[in-house]
């Protein structure tokens, strides 16, 4: 198993690929982690993972200046090798990003990428919602939280997330001042807002079962 990890300057790339490899030690078969910008290694990846960190246009930005690449990520997407978003790689799966500007997005879901509502926030809560926080979904309501109970804490640094997406598409969800979405699920496209690669036992599980995931 080929999993490319999409490299467009942007993004916790080593210990993406550092996490994935720990996951990989969970499983049977050999899997190869590959940290990548090349369109022809994209377009043979088993599966494909989009870190991201920063705002949501210089990611964009950044990945359209690979000539190429995002042209080979949709192309394999499509043709159904599964995909998981890192924080802003998972944010680029919606329709827009306004952050600064309006900046188109993949438009796998549906929704912007809006900034946290301030005014929800109590004295206790600032921007950017940094540090863990408790991931909220059914048990055994998909298979990527699969080994994962209700209450298990993630770790998250953003200020921006998901807002007026389709309730079809978000399988996870967490607080802070108010209903923050964490992870989406739309096919064989998956998010997480928080960062899998920095949230230890929990992030570990989900990429174990990522490279399992047979949407």
């Amino acid at each position: 198993m080929l999993v490319a990890v999409i490299d467009y300057g942007s993004g916790n790339l080593a210990s993406a690929a550092r996490g994935l490899k720990l996951a990989a030690e969970r499983r049977t078969g050999n899997t190869r982690i590959e940290i990548t910008s090349d369109p022809e290694t994209v377009s043979r990846a088993d599966r494909i993972v989009l870190p991201g960190q920063g705002a949501f246009a210089d990611c964009a930005a950044g990945l359209a200046s690979h000539h190429g690449l995002k042209d080979a990520l949709f192309a394999r997407v499509d043709a159904g090798a599964p995909f998981l978003g890192i924080c802003v790689g998972m944010q680029l799966m919606a329709e827009r990003g306004l952050e600064h500007t309006t900046t188109p997005g993949f438009g796998w879901i549906k929704g912007d990428i809006a900034r946290l509502d301030e005014t929800l926030l109590d004295d206790t809560l600032r921007l950017p919602h940094m540090g863990w926080n408790e991931l909220r979904f059914a048990p055994d309501s998909h298979p990527l939280l699969a080994g994962l109970q209700p209450g298990d804490h993630a770790y998250f640094v953003h200020s921006y997330a998901l807002a007026h997406g389709a309730p079809q598409d978000v399988v996870a969800t967490t607080d802070y001042g108010g209903e923050v979405v964490a992870m989406v699920v739309n096919g064989n496209r998956a998010g997480t807002q928080f960062h899998v690669e920095k949230s230890q036992l929990v992030g570990l599980q989900i990429l174990a079962n990522f490279l399992e995931w047979e949407p």
